[in-house]
This record gives C-alpha cells, sequence and structure tokens, in this order.
C-alpha cells in the first residue's frame, strides 16, 4: 500500500508531509553540528569497557572451578558479545562514528565479532533494508526469507512450519544475517562471476577465523578444560543471538509496524520516505542499562529516521521526534519488550496459516496490510503502549536520502 492508503496520515496534506519533512532535516543538521568530543569518549569508552568485559570473562571462565563461576564468565561474555554486536559494530558499520576519522573506529574498517562479513552486511542493511524499509520483495530484512510477516506475501505450505523455523533463526541468528549478506552481495554483483566467487570466499574465510577462535584456539588455551571453555563460549555466542533477534524482531515486526507493496517507491518525496520509515519501526521502553545492552535500539523509530546519526545521541532525539508526532497527530509506536515481542510472536504464528482462516485477535492487523493497523488507542486500552495523540507513532530515518 502507498502512504496515502494509511488512515493514520490522512489528515496530513503534501504540504504537512513535506514540512514534516523538513522538521526532521532540522533535528539532523543540530545534531550533526553539536558532535564532538563528548561524543567520541562516549564510544572509545565504550570500546574500552567491551574489551575489558570479554578479557575479564574468559580469564573467570578459564580460572574458576565452580559452576558459579563458570556462570557468571559465561553470563559476562555474553553480555561483552552483545555490547561489540550492537552498541559497537552494529553503530559503527552504520557510520555513526566515521565523523571523527578515526580509521580504527571506521565503518569500512571495522569488522565485528560474528560469522557475517561486515562490508557485505553494510550492503545489505544499510542499503536495501534502511532505504527500502519493510518493501515486499525489497527489503531483505522483512522476515529475512524465511518467515512471512505480512499478507502481502503469498501463503505457501512451506510456511505452516515457520514457527520452528523462528526458534531456529533466533538460535542461529549471526549465521542468518550473514547468509543474508552474501545472498545480497550475489545479487548485487551477478552476472560477475569472478566478483561473485570473491565475496563467497571471504564469507567462507570469515567462518573459518571465527569457528577457529571460539571453538578452537581458546578452547585450547584451557588445555584440560577445553570443555568448559567450549561450552561457554557455545552458550554465550547462543545467548547473542537470541539477544540480538528479540531486539531487532521487536523493533520492526509488531503491531504498528507497517509493511508496504513495491508501488510504496513509485515517485516517492523525501517527506513520504520519512513517513514509510517511521510507519514500518516500532520502539520498546527501556532504562539505561537495557538501551545500552540493545545498542540503544529501543529507540528503533529514531534510528530508522536517522540510522547514520550517533546512538548516544538517540534517546535525546526521540524527545523531539514524540514533540513532532504530537504537533502532526501522528502515531509514535512504542511498549514494554515483553509485550512487543508477544505481538511478534503472534504475527508469526497466525501468518503460518492461509491467510482464508479467520482472524484471531483484533490487535494483529498491522500483519493483514490493514491501513488502521498503525493507529493504536491511547487510554488504558492500550495497556502499555504509550506516547502521542494517537499514542504510539513510527518516525524515519534517512540514510541520506537521494
Amino acid at each position: 500500500m502507498a502512504i496515502a492508503d494509511v488512515a493514520a496520515f490522512a489528515h496530513l496534506s503534501d504540504a504537512d508531509v513535506e514540512a514534516l519533512g523538513r522538521e526532521l532535516d532540522a533535528i539532523r543538521s543540530d545534531v550533526e553540528e553539536s558532535l564532538g568530543e563528548r561524543d567520541a569518549a562516549y564510544i572509545r569508552r565504550t570500546i574500552k569497557f567491551q574489551r575489558t568485559l570479554d578479557v575479564a570473562a574468559r580469564l573467570i571462565i578459564a580460572c574458576s572451578r565452580s559452576r558459579a563461576g563458570w556462570l557468571l564468565g559465561t553470563a559476562s561474555l555474553a553480555f561483552a558479545k552483545s555490547v561489540e554486536n550492537m552498541e559497537i559494530a552494529h553503530n559503527v558499520g552504520h557510520g555513526q562514528w566515521d565523523w571523527m576519522n578515526d580509521p580504527e573506529i571506521h565503518s569500512s574498517t571495522w569488522e565485528w565479532d560474528m560469522v557475517g562479513v561486515s562490508s557485505q552486511w553494510r550492503y545489505s542493511h544499510n542499503y536495501r533494508h534502511h532505504v527500502f524499509s519493510n518493501v515486499v520483495g525489497v527489503d531483505d530484512d522483512l522476515g529475512f526469507g524465511v518467515i512471512r510477516m505480512t499478507r502481502d506475501q503469498p501463503w505457501k505450505r512451506e510456511h505452516l512450519v515457520q514457527p520452528l523455523r523462528n526458534l531456529l533463526l533466533a538460535s542461529i541468528f549471526e549465521w542468518g544475517i550473514g547468509l543474508h549478506g552474501i545472498h545480497s552481495e550475489r545479487d548485487r554483483l551477478a552476472p560477475d562471476a569472478a566478483r561473485v566467487g570473491a565475496a563467497r570466499r571471504a564469507f567462507a574465510g570469515k567462518i573459518a577465523r571465527q569457528s577457529l577462535k571460539d571453538y578452537v584456539f581458546f578452547p585450547a588455551l584451557s588445555r584440560s578444560r577445553w570443555r568448559r571453555t567450549l561450552a561457554a563460549n557455545t552458550t554465550a555466542n547462543l545467548l547473542r543471538n537470541l539477544w540480538a533477534y528479540v531486539v531487532i524482531f521487536c523493533g520492526h515486526f509488531p503491531d504498528g509496524a507497517e509493511k508496504f507493496t513495491a508501488d510504496v517507491l513509485d515517485k516517492e518525496t523525501k517527506g513520504e520516505w520519512y513517513l514509510r520509515q517511521m510507519l514500518g519501526a516500532a520502539n520498546f521502553r527501556a532504562g539505561p542499562l537495557l538501551a545500552f545492552s540493545s545498542g540503544n535500539l529501543c529507540y528503533q523509530i529514531e534510528h530508522h529516521l536517522f540510522p547514520d546519526l550517533p546512538s548516544n545521541r538517540l534517546a535525546q532525539i526521540a524527545v523531539r521526534v514524540q514533540g513532532l508526532c504530537q504537533k502532526y497527530d501522528l502515531p509514535y509506536t512504542t511498549g514494554s519488550i515483553v509485550r512487543q515481542y508477544f505481538q511478534v510472536l503472534r504475527t508469526i504464528h497466525t501468518l503460518a496459516f492461509p491467510d482464508r482462516l479467520p482472524r484471531t485477535a483484533a490487535g494483529d492487523a498491522s500483519a493483514y496490510g490493514d491501513p488502521a493497523a498503525c493507529t493504536i488507542s491511547s487510554g488504558e486500552d492500550a495497556g502499555d503502549m504509550t506516547t502521542s495523540p494517537r499514542s504510539a507513532g513510527n518516525t524515519v530515518a534517512p540514510h541520506r536520502f537521494g
């Protein structure tokens, strides 16, 4: 569907849409002009913390002999991996810190601690996902090619097992991201067989390095206690995968996160692009620790509006975005992470079945391409969904429009 077909935005004129776009551009300009040493210190401090925690966790795993020590070390390692994955690598890969001109903290040089190749992910994620967010058949992140997330996607018998696919994807999420990246590279580079082959070799090399590091090198350092270290590394990777999966799915697939057909891209203006991004994202409420642990992707709306602005600024940006939602009478979708994930699971299980089956819940309208889906009731009827006049809205981020 097109932006104009969404009831929550029907009251806006073309002039309103363009005015909203200019105000969002102003937010970007204000943040860019104020970036400085305080922001640089934040990312350097975060990297130092993560690396220190990683070393400490591995020492605890290797040196402690108790079950409690193993649990503490494994949990610490999982947290260190999550911080590296989300608050550092994901955000550095978006170019959020390129303005520092630091060759060690730059989108073109950072390689993350996962089997996927960072350069391949940057194309599939920064371009195909963020520019064409939630456009069926264009945004590869919409269900990651294995899960049906909207009725705009034709139902197939294979979708009956998508609840199981969902569990598998969650547990091996880093592998899903890696395969996702190489498939996008194949599409981008075809029919140049040589370059496709080089991309595949780069992916295979990254898999080999990651596997050797986590499942051979560190266990070998533990010598007779290698099984203990191997189990800790495997568990930490599993926990990191599960957490990254939950954060990503809660930001893209709960009620209120709309999906679009490709015709929405026809003659799309910058203001309309902002609105489409808003419709395709959702936040979840988080305190400082949860926000940090999620890479500040609890502010997914703001991240989709401004994916290349530093993550430590998203909380302050969110205040201004909510103000714009109030000014233009737009929804701003947010809620507890538990509620958001419950809605995601309900959509996945509902869309596993043919469309002719009756809808089982009024709240899962966003799974069906319903224009009213993004409007969430305010007040007590909204449960723990909060915010603006309509009570839940979405926003967008230019990865530099045009």
